[in-house]
């Protein structure tokens, strides 16, 4: 009796560490269309970046780039958002904002299709981010804004976008995520 209870224990907590979250759970788009979630990466640690391609932050690319090359064979994926909200920042076609980060930063980390992370439009990936609800709640600033989130699907840490992919207290969290099971 006592097999048949530990084995049904142990079942549950397998099956608890599976379920999806309802942030994992939210439909996206990959930069070419196909639709997905964050789903596809359970089990990682995310690094959800909204992105922009003429912005006075643009360069952040470089360090994303250099952060995700360090630690994905660790677990972590950069996921670049491409979002047009801020000054009209990021006006490009997918094409050619994927030729523009392959070309000029060498970005290999999964990018996805242009959405905003405000309303009146939000994506519900951002109003799960970003909502009352959220761990972290509010307003979306700028583009760069960052969401460490963790294997368990769970929201870690947010950096503004003035805090750079590779500043100490981003690569703090980032190794301790990676650490943590």
């Amino acid at each position: 009796m006592k097999l048949r209870y530990l084995a049904g224990a142990l079942l549950a907590s397998a099956l608890a560490m599976t379920a999806a979250t309802p942030l994992q759970e939210v439909k996206i788009k990959d930069i070419d269309g196909k639709e997905t979630s964050l789903k596809a990466y359970s089990g990682k640690v995310l690094l959800v970046v909204n992105v922009a391609s003429r912005c006075g932050y643009t360069s952040q690319y470089e360090q994303m780039q250099a952060v995700y090359l360090k630690y994905q064979k660790q677990g972590l994926e950069v996921l670049g958002f491409p979002c047009n909200q801020f000054g009209a920042q990021e006006p490009g076609t997918p094409e050619e904002i994927k030729t523009f980060c392959a070309s000029k930063y060498s970005v290999t980390f999964p990018l996805f299709a242009k959405l905003n992370v405000n309303p009146p439009e939000q994506h519900p990936l951002y109003a799960e981010l970003t909502g009352d609800s959220a761990k972290f709640p509010g307003k979306i600033e700028w583009n760069f804004n960052k969401f460490l989130i963790g294997r368990d699907g769970q929201v870690i840490k947010r950096f503004l976008h003035k805090v750079k992919p590779d500043a100490p207290e981003v690569i703090e969290a980032i190794e301790a995520a990676l650490k943590a099971k």
